[in-house]
């Protein structure tokens, strides 16, 4: 990936791992497992430019780089042993599915190790359907032992399923909605938000957070959702704060309009790394 700037695992700050799969979707839309591809093809032909032989990057206006390493691709059953090795070694990763049941995988990795994590959780669906567990639609039944629901937030929620309703409200798990933010304005939102967290924080961004009109390409769309400025503007304020991680999933190339959501997810992801803090691993 573009952002990626040393070969050197043991010198980095941020490690990016690509998780091309999909087998716990039951979206029918599919292609997910073909995002970590394309989102570092294009990071490198929109946001890397060539002159007299020498790259240039087209970097965030504000915040310091970071030293960033790009590991690759792993296959889903090897993610106990890869985020091991980088929680090990205190840095932080950046994922990138796949389908956003790989989150629960990493989040129960990370419990074998730290403390409960604040999880910011940015979809259009709350992922907390429990009669069935094990898929892209249950995450939070799934990571209920890793999380402290106090601590964390969902954010861009707009179609719950009654079961998924029951549980935010039985969990007492907050929800930011985009009339929400329409409301109150980004700035308060963004006050709340942290004000919710707590040591931990950890970022899973569901790109159908967006609305359809800024990322087409997804697996499952949504009309009123985020616009892409606002959603940055969280992601910043979050990062600022510090995190142990973040993963970006559910981007869908098949069915994106000129790679306008693989894109927007390569400039999300240097705008984390940009705006990130030190770590609040506790």
């Amino acid at each position: 990936m573009c952002w990626a700037n040393t070969d050197n695992f043991d010198e980095s700050e941020f490690v990016i791992v690509g998780i091309p799969d999909e087998s716990q979707s039951h979206a029918l839309r599919k292609g997910t497992e073909e995002a970590p591809f394309k989102i570092r093809q294009i990071s490198n032909m929109r946001d890397s430019y060539e002159r007299d032989g020498k790259i240039s990057l087209g970097r965030p206006l504000q915040g310091t780089e970071k030293k960033v390493h790009d590991i690759g691709n792993v296959s889903r059953d090897k993610i106990d042993e890869i985020y091991g090795k980088i929680f090990a070694s205190s840095k932080i990763p950046i994922s990138i599915g796949g389908d956003h049941s790989i989150t629960s995988q990493i989040i129960n990795s990370m419990g074998k190790t730290h403390e409960k994590i604040s999880l910011v959780y940015f979809d259009a669906h709350p992922d907390f359907v429990s009669s069935t567990t094990n898929y892209y639609g249950s995450v939070i039944t799934d990571i209920l032992s890793d999380i402290e629901i106090k601590s964390s937030i969902q954010i861009g929620i707009r179609t719950p399923e009654q079961e998924e309703l029951d549980n935010i409200k039985k969990y007492s798990l907050q929800v930011i909605t985009p009339s929400d933010i329409a409301e109150h304005g980004i700035k308060q939102i963004a006050n709340i938000i942290s004000n919710r967290l707590g040591d931990n924080v950890y970022i899973s961004f569901d790109m159908d957070c967006i609305d359809p009109a800024y990322a087409p390409g997804v697996s499952v769309p949504v009309p009123i959702g985020l616009n892409s400025t606002d959603a940055i503007y969280l992601l910043q304020k979050i990062a600022e704060r510090g995190i142990i991680g973040m993963d970006i999933m559910e981007v869908c190339p098949s069915f994106d309009i000129k790679d306008r959501t693989s894109h927007l997810a390569s400039r999300i992801i240097s705008e984390v790394l940009y705006s990130s803090g030190e770590s609040n691993l506790v």
